[in-house]
């Protein structure tokens, strides 16, 4: 199963909690360092989002409007939830303003993930388990999804390439996702490193999206190997 490497960091963006951390390493003291001096990091304390990550799904959606009111999203790898929490404002899955439509937001993860009004979370669910999929099928809205999200990582291993492989699997395992939960239409936004597999992830996702872009927000460090791909138009109907 590839989300056995599933990883998050919960609330680890927080500034308060850097200031507790005493007894690091060298290499730990540089991470927070990084945090500390990050503006993502401080903005999303200052609006109250779980992680940072948060801002990359704001840039990206505002440039693509993937979210909008009365949306179905489901989020793969959601621990801690900041991306659910893009979602649920975005979708207006909570019903914050009644004059529009009300979409919905399920959040999937084998972590736990803390409660947030407007989304149900399936924590310590495998979303390659199909009896993970049957329950998103009976959650959402006509048992499909406008929207899959996925911000899933593996447990880094310390080898970059097997950690690049592994991800890649894992986003390859979203295809069978959509096959079962994402509407013809829809759309898929998942996050891999960049490396030799890159280009058959690529093509597997053209095989059955009409439209695949590969994007970088300014959110994501420079130096970081992340990169995400928006698969649209998704054409392969559930069987």
């Amino acid at each position: 199963m590839w989300c056995v490497y599933l990883q998050r960091r919960p609330f680890h963006c927080s500034l308060s909690f850097m200031k507790k951390q005493t007894g690091k390493t060298p290499a730990e003291q540089r991470w927070l360092q990084r945090q500390r001096k990050d503006p993502y990091v401080k903005a999303s304390h200052a609006q109250h989002f779980r992680c940072r990550s948060a801002f990359k799904l704001l840039e990206m959606d505002d440039k693509f409007r993937l979210l909008q009111p009365g949306r179905s999203v489901v989020d793969c790898g959601a621990a801690p939830g900041a991306w659910s929490q893009v979602a649920v404002q975005r979708v207006n899955s909570a019903g914050t303003d009644p004059a529009l439509p009300r979409g919905s937001v399920v959040g999937v993860d084998l972590l736990n993930i803390p409660p947030l009004d407007g989304a149900h979370f399936l924590s310590s669910h495998d979303v390659t388990d199909p009896a993970t999929r049957a329950k998103l099928r009976e959650l959402l809205p006509g048992g499909r999804a406008h929207v899959i999200l996925s911000d899933m990582a593996p447990n880094a291993s310390g080898f970059r390439e097997m950690d690049h492989e592994r991800l890649v699997a894992m986003c390859l395992s979203l295809t069978d996702l959509a096959e079962g939960v994402l509407q013809p239409g829809g759309s898929l936004l998942c996050k891999y490193w960049d490396g030799i597999l890159a280009r058959k992830l690529r093509e597997e996702l053209a095989g059955v999206f009409g439209n695949v872009l590969t994007l970088k927000p300014n959110a994501s460090r420079k130096e970081s190997a992340e990169r995400y791909f928006l698969a649209r138009l998704y054409r392969r109907a559930s069987q």
